[in-house]
C-alpha cells in the first residue's frame, strides 16, 4: 500500500475528467435520472449530492476502472463492517481502520483524516448546544451567574411592590414589557408608584411602570450582559484562530469525507439492487449475464442475457409489444451507461466496452399517439443520431420506422440500419417489420433477435433469444386482452386477406378497390393504364373474377410454385392490386407491378386475386405488361440477329 496515500490524494484533487457524451434526454430515456435519484438519496453530506447531480460517463478507461473499483471496495466494507459513520469523523478514523485488516485500499482513505485532537478537545471544552459553554472561562462563569442574580432581585423588588400596593394594581403578577419588569397599574394611581411607564392596556386603564429601584438593578444587568457579550466574542475570537491555524488539515479532512461519502452511497445503492462489477473492455464487446433494470424488483424481473460485438455490430429485437423489448434494450442501453459512470450493473456477470456517445431513441410504444407530430420528432432526433454515432458510439432506438405508414416506415428502418452499419456503432433497435428481419438476416455484421412468447397461455415470457427473428403476436396479444372476435376477424382480414384460412374478397372489408386492378401495361406505351389493352374483356375478367386460394407450402406444394409471373395479386396492408412480375426467390420475396412503380415483397403480405391462366392465353408475352416499348423492340431485334451495341436497359 506504498504511495496509496499521495494516490488518493491526487485523485480526489484531480475534479476535471473527460466525459462520454449522453444528453439529457437519451439518459431520461434510459431513466438514468432515476438512478441519480436514489444515488444522491444514499449520500450524507450536500457536497456529495452535488457531485451525484453532475454525475456523468467518463472516457478515461483507467478512471473507469478504478471508480468502479471503489464501488465494489464501499459494498464489500459495507457487508463486513455496517454503514460507515459519515458525519463522525472520529467514528470515520476507527471504521476505516477496522477495514484495513480486509485487503482493501480504500480503507487506506483513513490516512487522508486527520483528527484533530487538541483542537477538538478545545472546541468540546468551550462549545456545547451550538453555544460557549459556561465553563469556557472563568470569567464567563461568574459574569453569567451575576446575571441570574441579578435577575432573581429584580424579579423579587417587582414583587415586593406589587404586594405592597395591591389596592393600586389591575392584577396580581408582574409582567415583562419590552425587556423591562413591570407592574400593572391602575391609571388613577400611577402617581401612587415611583417608575416610568413602559406600556400601556388597549383601553388605557392599565399603566405598565418599572419601579424604580428595578430600574437600577436593570442598568446593572446591562452592564454584566455587555461584559458576558464581550468575554463571548474573545473566545470565539480564540477557537477561530485556532481553526484558521489547522485550515488546511480541515479542508482536506472534508474533500476526504465527501469524497467517502460518494464512494459509499455507491455502494449502498449497488445493495440496494444486488449489483455485479462489471468488466470494462476497449474491444467493442457487451455481454451481459442475467442481467436485470436496476429499477425493477429482482423478484419479478426475467433475467436478460445479452450479447454483441465481436463482428456482430447490429442486433433487431421483434416479437409482441407486451414482450418486454423496450426493458430488454434499456436495461442493456443503462448497463453500459451506468458502467462508465463507475456503477454497478444489475445481473449476475456483465462485460462492457467504452463508448465516447451512448444515443438512444426510445418512446413509450404502448401510450404513444403514433401521429405526424410524433414521427415527426422521432425522425428528427433519429437524423441527429445517425449525424453523431461513430465506431465508438452505442446507439438503441425503439419501434423503428414506426407512426407512420408502414409500407414507407418499414423502407425508412432498413435505411436507418443501413446507415447505421456504415457508422461502424454498437446498434440496438426493436421493430414488427418483417423486411426488417429479413435485411437482418441477410445483412452480414447484423443479428436478429427475438422476445419469446407462449402461444398457450397467449403470455409473453420477457426472454431474449438472440439469433431467431421473431412475430408480433398483436392478434393473439389483443384477444388476450378482449377484442371482440368480430373485430379480431376484421383485423385478421385486413392484415391478411383471409379470416381463420378463407379467403377474403375485394368487397370482404367494405371498402373499394383500386380501379387499377386487373389492368395492365399498355402495349404501345409500355406504361400502366385502367384499360384493358389488347383483350378488352381482360379486364373485366379480373374484377369478376374471385380471389384465389392459396397454396401453401405445408401442403406439399414447393413456395417457390405460390404465385406464377403475370398473377393478379392484392397487396396487404393497403390492399392494392397489382401484377407478379418475378416469382418469389429463396428469402420468400417476390416482385409485383403496381400502378406506379415495380415494388419487392414478402410473399406473406401478397394474396392471389385473380391466377395468370385466367387472363392471359398460354404463350402470352408478358414483355407487353412488364418491358418498355424501347426494351421489347431491342430483344426483337437482338432474336432475329446480332446487333452490336445493343443494350436492354434494367429497371
Amino acid at each position: 500500500m506504498k504511495g496509496m496515500k499521495k494516490e488518493m490524494e491526487k485523485e480526489m484533487y484531480n475534479t476535471v475528467k473527460p466525459q462520454c457524451f449522453c444528453d439529457t434526454e437519451s439518459a431520461r430515456m434510459l431513466e438514468f435520472d432515476k438512478i441519480i435519484e436514489r444515488l444522491e438519496g444514499e449520500a450524507c453530506t450536500q457536497s456529495a449530492k452535488d457531485r451525484i447531480r453532475r454525475l456523468g460517463p467518463s472516457l478515461s478507461e483507467s478512471g473507469v476502472k478504478a471508480a468502479i473499483r471503489e464501488t465494489s471496495e464501499a459494498r464489500m466494507m459495507m457487508e463486513r463492517c455496517g454503514n460507515p459513520p459519515i458525519t463522525a469523523l472520529e467514528g470515520m478514523k476507527d471504521y476505516l481502520i477496522k477495514g484495513k485488516g480486509q485487503d482493501l485500499s480504500l480503507p487506506y482513505y483513513e490516512e487522508n483524516l486527520d483528527g484533530l485532537d487538541g483542537v477538538r478537545e478545545e472546541l468540546n471544552g468551550k462549545i456545547r448546544n451550538g453555544k460557549v459553554d459556561d465553563y469556557a472561562t472563568k470569567t464567563l462563569k461568574s459574569l453569567r451567574e451575576g446575571i441570574d442574580r441579578t435577575k432573581e432581585r429584580m424579579h423579587e423588588k417587582a414583587d415586593g411592590i406589587l404586594r405592597a400596593n395591591k389596592e393600586c394594581m389591575s392584577d396580581s403578577f408582574t409582567t415583562l414589557r419590552n425587556g423591562h419588569i413591570c407592574v400593572p397599574v391602575k391609571k388613577e394611581y400611577k402617581f401612587r408608584i415611583s417608575g416610568s411607564v413602559i406600556d400601556k392596556s388597549a383601553t388605557g386603564n392599565t399603566l405598565f411602570i418599572e419601579p424604580a429601584a428595578v430600574a437600577r438593578l436593570y442598568g446593572e444587568l446591562q452592564e454584566l450582559m455587555i461584559d458576558e457579550e464581550n468575554e463571548e466574542r474573545r473566545i470565539l475570537y480564540t477557537l477561530t484562530g485556532l481553526l484558521a491555524d489547522n485550515a488546511d488539515i480541515i479542508r482536506q479532512n472534508s474533500r476526504t469525507i465527501e469524497k467517502l461519502d460518494f464512494i459509499f452511497a455507491k455502494g449502498k445503492l449497488s445493495l440496494s439492487y444486488d449489483g455485479t462489477e462489471p468488466e470494462i473492455n476497449t474491444e467493442r464487446y457487451i455481454r451481459l449475464v442475467n442481467g436485470r433494470h436496476p429499477l425493477m424488483e429482482k423478484s419479478v424481473n426475467v433475467p436478460l442475457n445479452f450479447e454483441m460485438g465481436n463482428g456482430i455490430n447490429g442486433v433487431v429485437i421483434t416479437g409482441p409489444n407486451t414482450g418486454g423489448k423496450t426493458v430488454a434494450i434499456k436495461t442493456a442501453a443503462l448497463s453500459c451507461l451506468m458502467a462508465q459512470c463507475g456503477l454497478h450493473v444489475a445481473g449476475e456477470k456483465a462485460q462492457v466496452c467504452m463508448n465516447n456517445l451512448i444515443l438512444c431513441d426510445i418512446g413509450d410504444g404502448q401510450n404513444l399517439s403514433e401521429n405526424l407530430s410524433t414521427f415527426s420528432a422521432h425522425i428528427t432526433n433519429v437524423l441527429d443520431i445517425l449525424r453523431k454515432a461513430d465506431r465508438e458510439s452505442l446507439v438503441v432506438m425503439d419501434e423503428l420506422g414506426s407512426g407512420t405508414d408502414p409500407t414507407e416506415g418499414m423502407g425508412i428502418a432498413i435505411a436507418i440500419l443501413k446507415e447505421l452499419k456504415r457508422s461502424g456503432a454498437l446498434y440496438l433497435v426493436t421493430t414488427h417489420y418483417p423486411e426488417v428481419k429479413t435485411y437482418a438476416e441477410k445483412e452480414e455484421g447484423v443479428v436478429n433477435a427475438r422476445m419469446t412468447f407462449d402461444k398457450e397461455s397467449l403470455k409473453p415470457l420477457y426472454q431474449l433469444v438472440i439469433g431467431e427473428a421473431g412475430e408480433s403476436c398483436a392478434l393473439y396479444i389483443a384477444k388476450k386482452l378482449g377484442m371482440p372476435e368480430a373485430m379480431l376477424k376484421e383485423a385478421e382480414l385486413a392484415s391478411y386477406g383471409t379470416v381463420s384460412g378463407t379467403p377474403a374478397s375485394a368487397s370482404d372489408s367494405g371498402t373499394k378497390t383500386s380501379s387499377a386492378g386487373g389492368a395492365f401495361c399498355n402495349a404501345q406505351r409500355g406504361t400502366w393504364e385502367g384499360g384493358a389493352g389488347r383483350d378488352g374483356n381482360l379486364m373485366e375478367k379480373v374484377k369478376n373474377a374471385p380471389i384465389k386460394k392459396q397454396n401453401a407450402s405445408r401442403s406439399g406444394v414447393f413456395l417457390a410454385d405460390k404465385f406464377k409471373r403475370g398473377d393478379s395479386v392484392m397487396v396487404f396492408p393497403d390492399r392494392k392490386i397489382g401484377i407478379v412480375c418475378e416469382t418469389i426467390n429463396e428469402k420468400g420475396v417476390l416482385r409485383v407491378q403496381m400502378p406506379d412503380k415495380k415494388i419487392y415483397i414478402n410473399h406473406k403480405r401478397v394474396r392471389l386475386h385473380v391466377a395468370a391462366q385466367e387472363l392471359y392465353p398460354e404463350d402470352y408475352d408478358f414483355s407487353i405488361i412488364f418491358d418498355t416499348v424501347e426494351n421489347r423492340k431491342k430483344r426483337h431485334q437482338m432474336e432475329r440477329k446480332y446487333v452490336e451495341d445493343v443494350i436492354v436497359s434494367g429497371e
